[in-house]
């Protein structure tokens, strides 16, 4: 019985561990790892260019975020500042930006925005 008590926390963190390790995709492009999801930005992109988009957020800066995708296989790299980058891989767009102005309210956001557009 005490080894079956043992076994249960073990698969948990084994099952933890293949699910962090496993970098979520969108359109073929990884997300940027620990990044949080933003469905109303996603949403709101994508109603307004008619496009699939899904947005996220993180407190990594634009340059941070930007070394990342350089790293990342079939990237092409569009151009980009402390502020602001853009990457092309086939009809996949993706744009990073800090700040970036919220499309529903107006407001100015002081996080990074990373958002993956297909065309």
């Amino acid at each position: 019985m005490k080894s079956r008590n043992m076994l249960a926390p073990a698969v948990a963190v084994l099952a933890l561990a293949i699910v962090v390790s496993a970098a979520e995709e969108k359109f073929g492009v990884k997300v940027y790892e620990g990044a949080k999801p933003d469905k109303e930005t996603s949403e709101a992109l994508s109603q307004m260019m008619s496009v699939q988009a899904f947005c996220y957020r993180t407190n990594y800066s634009v340059e941070k975020v930007m070394s990342f995708y350089k790293k990342e296989s079939g990237m092409e790299f569009m151009g980009g500042d402390k502020e602001n980058a853009m990457f092309k891989k086939g009809v996949v767009d993706v744009t990073i930006q800090n700040p970036w102005m919220n499309m529903k309210t107006g407001q100015l956001t002081k996080d990074t925005l990373i958002s993956i557009v297909k065309h």
